[in-house]
């Protein structure tokens, strides 16, 4: 397994941007699809961007296309997530995420998480 921190998180107005990094440690990051979740209050974890082991292919959720990239830095052992034109909506606690599969939105088939950082939009 990889061990995943994130940071990066705060406190913005609506229309801000942030960006998230996600540092990992493990010589085989590199081979991991990587992914970012995200989980607000009273709700499920959900989904928000991925990117597969070489950064050739990303897919988003269709609440953030359009606003969010995710990015890989293979020899920083980073991925990160900027977040633009961020709304209310978008305040949550945002996850990083490894995956041995290929690219996939499914909670169960990341294997490794990070203890989140929190994002937080005023309006």
């Amino acid at each position: 397994q990889v061990q995943l921190v994130e940071s990066g998180g705060g406190l913005v107005q609506a229309g801000d941007s942030l960006r998230l990094s996600c540092a990992a440690s493990g010589r085989t990051f590199s081979s991991y699809t990587m992914g970012w979740f995200r989980q607000a209050p009273g709700k499920e974890r959900e989904f928000v961007a991925e990117i597969s082991w070489k950064g050739g292919k990303t897919y988003y959720a269709d609440s953030v296309k359009g606003r969010f990239t995710i990015s890989r830095d293979n020899a920083k052992n980073t991925v990160y997530l900027q977040m633009n034109s961020l709304k209310p909506e978008d305040t949550a606690v945002y996850y990083c995420a490894a995956s041995v599969l290929g690219l996939t939105t499914m909670r169960a088939d990341f294997g490794s998480w990070g203890q989140g950082t929190q994002v937080t939009v005023s309006s």
